[in-house]
Parts: structure tokens; C-alpha cells; sequence
């Protein structure tokens, strides 16, 4: 591991001004990268998924842990048959019909040759899942998208899931009834016309009369061997809409297919690049932004990522943390 105590940049000490609280406290297994969250009715316990180790995850009585690590959803990989099949990424955890689901990326960093799996087990417990392959939603160099980072939502009876990462950013399908599938074609919901165009890892949440499109924006790995200039590091952005399929804008009006996004959360204090988020409701701590994030006081490479979260406050229409 590579260790890089640098002073902070400019746009973190900004942040820092600007007032972003810092994470609540996580205890246990908190490595983590992309992760996504549930709590199993039955019993009260979190699952917390990530990517690595073929969809890792852990346990805990509480958001604040102690969070324990439980193995892999598909030890064995993923049957879609594309490389990256044993390295699958960025997880995504619902229950449906008497199943939790797990939707995970297949890729290679920085390839277009992608696709979107899913495995459901009825318990979550270790060695209960069972992979179905592809979803539909796939992407090659032919294509102007990047089919990973999935994040189901469902409206009113019907699901929709959101995908996408840099080429033409993120975008949305029209998925089955069982949401095992996609069954219409894909349309953009967000694109930022410049440079690589770095928009990832889209999370949809309903609030109000809202529709709330929160997405990772700017450059999210390798801190420790080549640091993004200041202000280009992750960071999270939010959109609204009435409508859960398009028409979403930022704070300012800005639509977000036209690169609108109002930031909710960016680097300050020993919090850097945060991003790879999901929006939680819990009952104990309300309404809570997810999220993985570098610890400047631990490291910057990609495997001493933290786990973090903090409430959102709605107050002002737009989450705030």
C-alpha cells in the first residue's frame, strides 16, 4: 500500500467552509468501494455489498457497525461471458417478490465491453445466491454508452433501472415486471458535453414530489499514484425531476442532460473524493446519504477506501448533508 499525506487543495478547503459534516463513525470492516445497502426485515440485521471479491459483503446490527464480513455473492464469478466476469463491480441491493436482488456490473476499467447481472437469494445468507446472467443491458465500443453501475427504482408498478459511466454518461431503461430484464430501449437522463464527459454511479430516489438523480461526477481511483487537479477528484451531484424518466434539472435550472448537477457532497477536512453513493431510509438515523470515500489520514489508494454516511436534510427541497 501507498501512503500520500498531502496538504489539501483548494476546492477542499472550501468544502471544508462551506460546512459539510463529516461521516458518522464506522467500526469493523470498513474498507469498501461502490456499496449499496438493506436491512433484512426479519431480523433487523444490514447487509452492506461492495464491489471486490466477486460482490463482497458484511453485516452489522447497526449503520454504525461493528460491520462484519460475511464472503462473496458468486464466489464462482458471473456467467455472462465477458472479461471482468470474476471482478464484478458496483452492486446494487433490492427485495422483490420474496427475493433480494443483487444487480453487479461485468467490465474491465476503462472499457466499453460491459454488461449488467443479477443474483437473488431469499435469506442473503452465505452461499444462497444464485446468478442469472445478464439483464440485457450491455455495451461495446459500438455503442455510445457504458452499461455498469446499475441502480434500480421502481414507480408506481413499474421499474426502471439507470446506468452508465462516462462516453455518453448515464442513462435509463424501462425494465420487466419481475425487473429481471430490460424490455424497451435506453435513453440518456444525464450527459456533461466536456472533457471525458465523467459522470457514474446513478442513484435514484423519490421524495416529495420529487424525483432526485444522484450521480458521481469526476475521477474516482489510483489517488495514490496520480491525483486529479484540484477539483476533479469524485464528488456527488444531484438533478430533480417531477417525472421519474427525464426532464431533470439542478438548483439552478440547468437541465441535466446539458451539464446541470448542484453538489451535495465533495471533498473536505480528511474526507477526499467521496462518491459511489445510495440514498437509505433507516429508522433509526432517517434519510441517509452512502457513500465510499478517501481518508487522507489513512491513504489514498483504492483499497483503503472508507466506508461513510451521513442524514440528509430535505428542508430546502434539495438533500443537503
Amino acid at each position: 500500500m501507498h501512503f500520500r499525506h498531502l496538504a489539501l487543495p483548494v476546492a477542499s478547503l472550501a468544502a471544508l467552509a462551506y460546512g459539510y459534516a463529516n461521516p458518522e463513525t464506522c467500526s469493523g470492516e470498513c474498507v469498501i468501494y461502490d456499496p449499496t445497502l438493506i436491512r433484512r426485515s426479519s431480523d433487523g440485521t444490514y447487509f452492506r455489498f461492495s464491489t471486490g471479491n466477486e460482490i463482497s459483503y458484511c453485516t452489522a446490527s447497526s449503520l454504525l457497525g461493528p460491520w462484519t464480513s460475511v464472503g462473496s455473492v458468486l464466489p464462482d464469478g458471473s456467467s455472462i461471458d465477458l472479461d471482468g466476469n470474476t471482478d464484478l463491480w458496483a452492486p446494487d441491493v433490492h427485495y422483490i417478490d420474496d427475493l433480494y436482488y443483487v444487480y453487479y456490473a461485468v467490465s474491465t476499467f476503462g472499457s466499453q465491453d460491459s454488461a449488467i447481472g443479477l443474483a437473488t437469494s431469499a435469506t442473503m445468507d452465505l452461499g444462497s445466491w444464485t446468478d442469472h446472467g445478464s439483464v440485457g443491458i450491455q455495451s461495446s465500443s459500438a455503442k455510445i454508452y457504458n452499461a455498469i453501475d446499475p441502480s434500480l427504482i421502481e414507480v408506481d408498478g413499474t421499474y426502471y433501472m439507470q446506468f452508465g459511466s462516462f462516453w455518453d454518461d448515464i442513462y435509463q431503461v424501462k425494465m420487466n415486471s419481475a425487473a429481471t430484464a430490460a424490455s424497451g430501449s435506453s435513453y440518456n437522463i444525464a450527459y456533461y458535453p466536456d472533457g471525458t464527459h465523467p459522470e457514474e454511479g446513478s442513484y435514484m430516489y423519490a421524495y416529495g414530489d420529487y424525483y432526485y438523480l444522484f450521480y458521481s461526477w469526476g475521477i474516482c481511483c489510483s489517488y495514490d499514484t496520480d491525483l486529479p487537479a484540484s477539483g476533479q477528484e469524485y464528488h456527488i451531484k444531484v438533478c430533480r425531476s417531477t417525472s421519474a424518466t427525464g426532464d431533470f434539472v439542478d438548483a439552478d435550472g440547468t437541465a441535466c442532460t446539458d451539464g446541470g448537477g448542484t453538489i451535495v457532497l465533495e471533498s473536505h477536512g480528511e474526507v477526499y473524493g467521496p462518491g459511489g453513493q445510495g440514498v437509505y431510509d433507516d429508522p433509526t438515523y432517517g434519510t441517509i446519504l452512502y457513500y465510499a470515500y478517501t481518508n487522507t489520514s489513512i491513504g489514498y489508494a483504492d483499497d483503503e477506501k472508507q466506508f461513510g454516511w451521513n442524514t440528509i436534510d430535505w428542508s430546502t427541497g434539495w438533500p443537503v448533508v
